[in-house]
């Protein structure tokens, strides 16, 4: 298993493109301080950025990239539509992503997410419709949702069939991102995409720190000789995810890459994993289909 992985690992979407299958992410990045951390991260050998306009950094990731001399295509670029464009429906979401990609200074996106599903059923609609126009304009190759729940998830599929019925084209979905580890499994979610091929993307996948001292977890780091970082970032790629673990530090820059040397068992896998729902993070996955 330890050879099943290294750090050029893709994955083929539903799109047809590949994503690599370690991320990093700038999620409270300060805008400042994402170009310094994303060069970091390509020195380390990171080919795959994952961003949000709520971060307020996509231009750190886009100049980050211009900076770096690698070429556009060498680097998969993700962003999010925030939750008030989703609520502004299809204009919104349209204007959202023009905005976007003139603020990154780049000519597409790799992968666009529907950040959140907020913004009710009509909304929710009219957005991923702006989604597949614009990957049919060239400006977006893959799309996708975050935070969505089976209900939403669900619901998603009806709005594609209805597109599809009403344009001739309803888009694919290729990527899901949600807040992922031991502590909230979500193998319902998993499982809806693994019968899909959707990639399935993993953020706070180190839990924000949370679980440092957990007793499997430093069990587990002793027995490899690794860090507790590590052990999680290994049990996520070993569940088929794709972890984006962030960091502004080179050292845990490089370190959070630093995992295709080991391998957990099937033993340590499922010790590892607990029936917990306990996100860290927001969790939309709860809210209505009418929110």
């Amino acid at each position: 298993m330890a050879s099943t992985y290294s750090l050029n690992s893709t994955f083929k979407l539903n799109s047809g493109y590949e994503i690599p299958r370690l991320g990093f992410g700038v999620y409270q990045t300060p805008p400042a301080e994402t170009e310094k951390a994303c060069l970091e991260a390509f020195k380390v050998g990171y080919r795959h950025i994952d961003s949000a306009a709520a971060y307020r950094n996509e231009a750190g990731v886009g100049d980050a990239l211009r900076a770096s001399g690698l070429t556009r295509s060498e680097v998969f670029f993700t962003t999010k539509v925030p939750p008030p464009a989703v609520k502004g429906g299809y204009e919104g979401v349209k204007a959202q992503i023009n905005k976007s990609l003139e603020t990154a200074g780049v000519d597409y996106f790799d992968l666009v997410l529907i950040h959140a599903p907020y913004g009710g059923s009509a909304n929710r609609k009219g957005a991923w419709k702006a989604l597949v126009e614009a990957v049919e304009e060239g400006k977006l190759r893959s799309i996708g949702v975050s935070n969505y729940g089976v209900h939403h998830l669900d619901e998603l599929e009806r709005h594609i069939a209805e597109l599809k019925a009403e344009r001739g084209n309803g888009g694919v979905i290729s990527v899901g991102q949600y807040e992922i580890h031991p502590w909230c499994a979500r193998n319902d979610v998993i499982d809806w995409f693994a019968k899909r091929n959707i990639a399935c993307e993993a953020y706070s996948p180190v839990v924000q720190g949370a679980r440092w001292g957990d007793k499997t977890l430093v069990k587990l780091a002793g027995k490899h000789g690794k860090t507790e970082a590590q052990i999680l970032l290994r049990w996520s790629l070993q569940k088929g995810l794709i972890p984006l673990p962030k960091s502004v530090t080179p050292s845990r820059i490089k370190e959070n890459a630093d995992l295709y040397d080991f391998a957990l068992s099937p033993e340590d896998m499922a010790e590892l994993e607990t029936d917990e729902y306990s996100p860290v993070c927001w969790d939309p996955l709860k809210s209505g289909l009418d929110d």
